[in-house]
């Protein structure tokens, strides 16, 4: 059976507790359910074959079993692991970059010159429902994010390129 993460947005350990997602996920029905760090990461497997199918079982079923629901966005491990073999930021970046991932709901429909940058953050990549970032941490803060709304909305979401890695390996 396919292995799947489903990528939460907004989760944090103040507002979602690990062990209660985990059993959300298994109440649904999914199986070999694990939680990777505590900002919204599940991997499961399931017998369904659609993300769309999933996100919509994933967020009824939040709806139902937790005092609240956060957006989901789902991709298989296999795609994840295609991902981390390209390495799409490759020849793009300094050292003492952070490299992050954004994933969308969907493809984005328009065409981008890129890079696009603000404040030492750039978008490097869109590839599919992917979109590749990093920035030089400073003072004020993830303008990364700021950046990636500001081009792609909120439907969104991101981790870092380690987190995609920890989730793939799960």
């Amino acid at each position: 059976m396919p292995r799947y993460v489903a990528f939460l947005r907004g989760v944090s350990p103040m507002n979602a507790k690990m062990p209660e997602l985990k059993a959300c996920f298994e109440s649904i029905g999914f199986t070999a359910v694990k939680t990777v760090l505590s900002s919204g990461n599940v991997i499961f497997t399931s017998t369904q074959k659609t993300e769309s199918a999933l996100v919509k079982a994933i967020e009824s079923g939040m709806a139902k079993h937790l005092s609240r629901s956060f957006p989901v966005i789902v991709r298989t491990t296999e795609h994840l692991l295609a991902i981390l073999r390209t390495d799409p930021y490759s020849g793009f970046i300094s050292p003492n970059a952070k490299r992050v991932v954004t994933f969308l709901s969907q493809p984005h429909p328009e065409s981008l010159l890129l890079p696009i940058e603000l404040d030492g953050a750039q978008i490097l990549a869109v590839k599919g429902s992917e979109v590749f970032t990093a920035y030089v941490p400073n003072e004020r803060g993830p303008i990364f994010m700021t950046l990636i709304e500001k081009t792609f909305g909120k439907s969104v979401t991101t981790r870092t390129w380690d987190t995609v890695k920890k989730c793939a390996a799960a």
